[in-house]
């Protein structure tokens, strides 16, 4: 199991910001890496990942509010996050996994393989 440390999650008043950050352990050399988010009560969603090609997919509620982005030297990426919300408020995890040909593509799996323990943030009025 590839250890990926998550960090910077607490607490921000709304409109506030914070930068989530996780480092892949050992030499990992993720193609696919990024982070999501489960609120209870709610089905697991996207927050922002890496693809295969070094594009970033972010979810659809971002709306510009975060940005995703990666030193390689340390297989390290960040998540700054501006003018957050009360409905941000969630325990994020960062997750990776290699790319492989899945189907006639090479892409990221559906399912990442590797995922951390979770970071809570908490967003309130």
């Amino acid at each position: 199991q590839v250890p990926l440390v998550e960090s910077g999650g607490g607490s921000v008043q709304s409109g506030g910001s914070l930068t989530l950050s996780c480092a892949a352990g050992y030499s990992s050399r993720f193609e696919c890496m990024g982070w999501f988010r489960h609120t209870p009560g709610k089905q697991r969603e996207l927050v922002a990942t890496y693809d295969h090609n070094g594009q970033i997919r972010y979810g659809n509620y971002v709306g510009g509010r975060f940005t995703l982005s990666r030193d390689r030297a340390i297989n390290t990426i960040y998540l700054q996050m501006n003018d957050l919300r009360l409905e941000d408020t969630s325990l994020y995890f960062c997750a990776a996994d290699y790319a492989a040909v899945l189907g006639m593509a090479y892409r990221c799996p559906e399912n990442y393989k590797y995922w951390g323990q979770g970071t809570w943030v908490t967003v309130s009025s």
